[in-house]
């Protein structure tokens, strides 16, 4: 054991906590989120229910943004955002209710819960194209005052409150947006056999990145704790290419976003990749990502107790519970025994942040949620 709760005080602040953790110690309990990222979050319909179930009434200060404070005071909650993406901004089609089209020329139609797309703009796309496309101008983009506002409330965290900072990340990855640009089935058969053209969109997306990491870091980067970035690189079953073909394709786009975001800050870095990624997480480190999320428990080869085993000791570990199912449709008991399965497996010699697996969408009962988090921390108390 790294470090054990007999050396630590009974009781630790958010960030004295989360600095033994992530040191692979034992603190006197597992860290908590919910809302700390913009992949841990809850739905209004979710939030509005945990208000009423603490009996809590009216609207809280206009600084508790994006997330109801009272309610993560009362959960005991670590984490705190700030920030937001910034390198995208959609607009209405003219004559297309419901359809708007982003900065990156991808058009999305609301279907009722999601914006789903539609239209990708580069399918079909030859190397030529690329040359001539109208690409987001970051500097265009960049509201100043909207960056100044962040670096303001960052500052604010920092200096007056004892939580884990959390930076969103601003910009898309180069993988998911490439799909998003070409179609996931466009770009996966280039993936294996127009490979000039996938290097050719990544240098360009990483190109892009980097104009909206330096002003975002520059005003956030010296307050905060971690940063997060996103990227799905799995199915349900396993990832979307092999790991050679992640090793040779993305990961050297993906370590230079990470090496450039460093240049500006010293947050630990997050990374949240849906799916059944064990295959790949060896290359996640290597390529810096230090806390992995969401933990999918229910994909493939996603089981915590396994990652635990073979990567606990290089990496640390976000999320876990399982939102597919026991969240949603689990009893109670269910809810609670899940809990206890999660932290057996995980919080043993540190290195775990508990949180569900995903946001909490309408469906899941506000009163699970609650369940959840009780439990939460009486399973993740170290020691007796």
């Amino acid at each position: 054991m790294s470090g054990s709760v007999d050396t630590v005080t009974a009781y630790l602040t958010p960030r004295e906590r989360f600095a033994r953790i992530m040191k692979h110690q034992e603190a006197d309990r597992v860290p908590l989120d919910l809302a700390g990222t913009a992949l841990t979050g809850a739905a209004p319909e979710v939030a509005t229910g945990l208000a009423r179930l603490l009996g809590l009434s009216g609207e809280p200060p206009a600084h508790y943004r994006p997330f109801d404070e009272r309610i993560l005071e009362i959960l005991d909650i670590d984490f705190r955002h700030v920030g937001d993406l910034i390198g995208n901004s959609s607009k209405e089609l003219p004559g297309q209710p419901g359809r708007h089209v982003d900065a990156w020329g991808v058009v999305r139609a609301w279907t009722g819960q999601y914006s789903d797309i539609v239209y990708s703009p580069l399918r079909g796309a030859t190397l030529e194209d690329l040359s001539s496309y109208p690409w987001p101008n970051p500097a265009q983009m960049i509201d100043e005052r909207k960056l100044d506002a962040y670096r303001q409330e960052a500052r604010r965290l920092w200096e007056e409150t004892e939580y884990v900072v959390v930076a969103e990340h601003p910009v898309f990855g180069v993988f998911e947006l490439a799909c998003w640009m070409c179609g996931f089935d466009d770009l996966l058969w280039r993936l294996a056999s127009d490979r000039p053209f996938v290097h050719a969109l990544f240098g360009k997306l990483l190109e892009l990145q980097k104009a909206f990491i330096a002003p975002y870091y520059q005003a956030v980067g010296p307050y905060v704790h971690l940063t997060t970035s996103g990227d799905d690189f799995g199915t349900q079953n396993g990832p979307f290419m092999s790991p050679q073909m992640f090793r040779e394709l993305v990961v050297p786009y993906f370590a230079e976003r990470i090496a450039y975001t460093r240049e500006f800050t010293s947050a630990y870095y997050w990374h949240h990749t849906c799916g059944s990624v064990f295959d790949l997480v060896p290359d996640l480190i290597d390529a810096g990502v230090e806390i992995l999320n969401p933990i999918q428990p229910g994909a493939r080869k996603m089981e915590p107790d396994r990652l635990k085993s073979a990567f606990g000791d290089r990496l640390c570990f976000h999320g876990g519970f399982d939102t597919q199912q026991v969240l949603r449709l689990g009893t109670a008991e269910e809810i609670e025994a899940e809990v206890k399965r999660v932290m057996d497996s995980l919080k043993p010699n540190g290195g775990f942040t508990f949180s569900a697996a995903h946001n909490l969408q309408a469906d899941v009962p506000p009163e699970n949620v609650l369940t959840m988090f009780r439990a939460a921390k009486r399973y993740g108390a170290y020691g007796a």
